[in-house]
């Protein structure tokens, strides 16, 4: 793709993850900017990411962002916490300069980061996240890059994703799992004050956190990354009116999927309580899913 063949004018804002969690950063971007449009692009078919090797989230990630970029948007958050800790970085210094320099693309990570300092009074700070997040150590990273006293201790919680997508995050057997992360994270380092959800599923699970937390360690600060990443868009779009002007207003949204849409739109229900047209795309590899 070359930077001839994508159009000029105004498009959607594209929002892109691996699967359905994604859809909670969506929905906080859309709760404070809800004049624009948007496309909604879920990887479902090559779901989950987490436990995938830097390229391949690297090669699917820039697949993905390739197809919004068709689609007319001139900007994309990976509203994903793996692919902005595994490709965001490489994808903006050595992909974007080939294909159209004046195109954005922007991750949920640093505006966690930057947040992070005037929540946390115990400079103690955990990160419950997928195995490839908290392997990547980018929570570590940028958070110890702004605020070198803050130390950050980081637990995989490889159950809950799944949990969530089946289902199962208000029922009894997600306690166990639920309150199994949790123990781990104190045991690593019982002043944490604060936990951010390092995956754009948990915010589905937060009940039950905080009940357990509130058993544990009560009084622990629980961050949630979807109302900070829209605060931080919307402070960039006003920072950049040229990309804001390239951004199309008129309060749609579109929700593209890789699998199924009929599955698509019936768990996609569990993290915006309304059903919602789905088209089936289809990128690299899917072909053969599909």
């Amino acid at each position: 793709m070359t930077a001839n063949r994508l159009s000029q004018s105004p498009g959607p804002i594209g929002v892109f993850d691996s699967g359905y969690g994604g859809l909670t950063i969506l929905s906080g971007i859309r709760r404070l900017m809800p004049e624009y449009d948007y496309i909604y692009l879920g990887d479902n078919a090559r779901a989950p990411y987490g436990t995938r090797s830097f390229e391949v989230v690297r090669d699917f990630t820039r697949q993905a962002v390739e197809y919004l970029f068709e689609k007319g948007c001139h900007l994309v958050v990976l509203g994903c916490n793996t692919a902005s800790a595994k490709a965001l970085r490489s994808f903006q210094q050595l992909y974007l300069p080939q294909i159209d320099p004046a195109r954005r693309v922007l991750g949920i990570i640093i505006p966690t980061a930057e947040i992070i300092g005037s929540i946390t009074w115990s400079r103690h700070v955990g990160v419950l996240a997928t195995e490839g997040t908290i392997r990547s150590r980018s929570y570590n990273i940028e958070i110890e890059k702004r605020y070198p006293d803050i130390r950050v201790t980081g637990v995989p919680c490889p159950m809950w994703v799944p949990l969530v997508e089946n289902n199962e995050a208000s029922g009894d057997g997600a306690d166990y799992f639920v309150e199994k992360y949790l123990r781990q994270l104190l045991v690593a380092d019982d002043q944490i004050d604060t936990v951010i959800l390092g995956c754009t599923h948990y915010p589905m699970l937060v009940p039950k956190i905080r009940r357990v937390l509130d058993q544990l360690h009560p009084g622990m600060n629980i961050v949630e990354q979807g109302t900070y990443v829209a605060e931080s868009l919307r402070n960039y779009l006003d920072r950049h009116p040229e990309m804001d002007a390239k951004c199309s207003r008129g309060g749609k949204v579109r929700y593209l999927t890789t699998e199924s849409a009929e599955k698509f739109s019936e768990r996609a229900c569990l993290f915006l309580n309304e059903r919602v047209e789905v088209e089936s795309v289809v990128l690299g590899e899917t072909a053969e899913r599909l």
